[in-house]
């Protein structure tokens, strides 16, 4: 009896997951026929699947993994709740048009009010990046700068990738009404339509593609990752970096890629940059070709002929093995021997540009266990 009740507890968790992976919104829509054949077009589409530039494979070493798992660092969270600087809604309201403004949310997540616009880039506000909020790791910090209810109007969302830190499916419902449109790599727009998001409100491109914003340009530029939000849909849809030029300030953001020759690239045709949004955390060396190290991650910047670092992908989840300050120190420690200035606003502090001072507060230590 113990042993037929067992399989039959295992039997239902199957089908309770194979049911939530058939209905569950949270995991989008796939690309029908036609679009596929039009994504072939493209160049780096095979057999279904998007590629990058360069061969680019995860090495996982199982047996490491595991035993990094059993061995949990104390110091791969915060030891308490990361307190963020509000936003008045008011301030965005009064916001001078004639000034760029960045407002970091932690992990990837941006309000960028540039040229009269108010723009969302990877708008992840959710308690966790994962299908469904009991499960994953939860954010550090119990509130973001302002809740997406408050939000006054935003002209546009610009996403980099489907995966779950990146592309938030309840962080989209709670947008809908309030976003005039989309800026999406080729596919993620796939996922908006199946979510209520109307056709005409997307705009999906390929990399090198631009488009005008009115006064603002944006380039999807080459990356080096993947994507995915299920078990089956590896790179199907694109994933990229952005280009995000205004009348006066020229802004980079790197979503997440390996470091690879597609930022000397990009440097090439669109710097000098004058503040570059650099992935710099859940980095390792089984997937050292997917996620920067925090050294590259300078490197890169130095590529794209940036005048500025402002480190992101770190500060709000645990997704990788490593102390959750450790990229923030890193990445520090390389920009100041290599003469890059870098910025570190806490979350919810705004960086303006044309400024000659911006936000260096070491914030994050403490919040650093006293065991490190």
């Amino acid at each position: 009896m113990i042993g037929i009740s067992i399989i039959a507890i295992y039997g239902l968790i199957i089908i309770v997951a194979t049911l939530f992976l058939i209905f569950s919104p949270q995991f989008g829509k796939s690309a029908t026929k036609e679009k596929k054949i039009e994504y072939a077009k493209s160049g780096n589409y095979e057999n279904g699947k998007f590629i990058n530039q360069n061969p680019t494979t995860m090495d996982l070493q199982y047996w490491e993994l595991i035993k990094k798992m059993i061995k949990d660092s104390p110091n791969r969270k915060p030891n308490e709740n990361i307190i963020v600087e509000k936003i008045n809604l008011k301030a965005i309201e009064n916001h001078n048009t004639g000034v760029t403004k960045l407002t970091w949310f932690g992990h990837s997540t941006f309000l960028l009010e540039m040229g009269g616009k108010k723009i969302l880039i990877d708008p992840m506000l959710g308690k966790s990046p994962s299908p469904h909020s009991l499960i994953g790791p939860k954010r550090y910090s119990k509130e973001v700068p302002i809740e997406i209810e408050k939000l006054p109007a935003i002209e546009a969302v610009i996403l980099s990738h489907d995966h779950y830190d990146h592309l938030d499916y309840e962080s989209i419902q709670k947008l809908k009404g309030k976003v005039g449109h989309y800026f999406t790599p080729l596919g993620v727009g796939n996922h908006l339509v199946e979510w209520g998001i109307a056709e005409e409100k997307i705009s999906e491109l390929y990399w090198w593609e631009s488009i005008e914003f009115d006064s603002i340009k944006l380039v999807c530029t080459p990356a080096r990752h993947f994507s995915g939000r299920g078990i089956f849909d590896r790179s199907t849809t694109l994933w990229c970096s952005w280009v995000i030029a205004g009348k006066k300030d020229n802004i980079f953001f790197s979503g997440d890629s390996g470091y690879d020759t597609h930022f000397m690239d990009i440097g090439e045709k669109y710097g000098p940059f004058d503040i570059s949004l650099m992935e710099c955390g859940q980095y390792n060396e089984d997937w050292k070709l997917l996620h920067m190290m925090p050294e590259e991650a300078v490197l890169a910047s130095i590529d794209l002929k940036s005048k500025l670092i402002l480190p992101i992908h770190w500060g709000a989840f645990t997704l990788a093995f490593h102390d959750w300050n450790d990229p923030i120190e890193r990445i520090t420690k390389k920009a100041h021997e290599l003469n890059m200035p870098v910025t570190t606003p806490k979350i919810g502090e705004p960086v303006i540009l044309g400024k000659t001072t911006f936000p260096s507060e070491k914030w994050w230590t403490i919040y650093v266990s006293k065991n490190e």
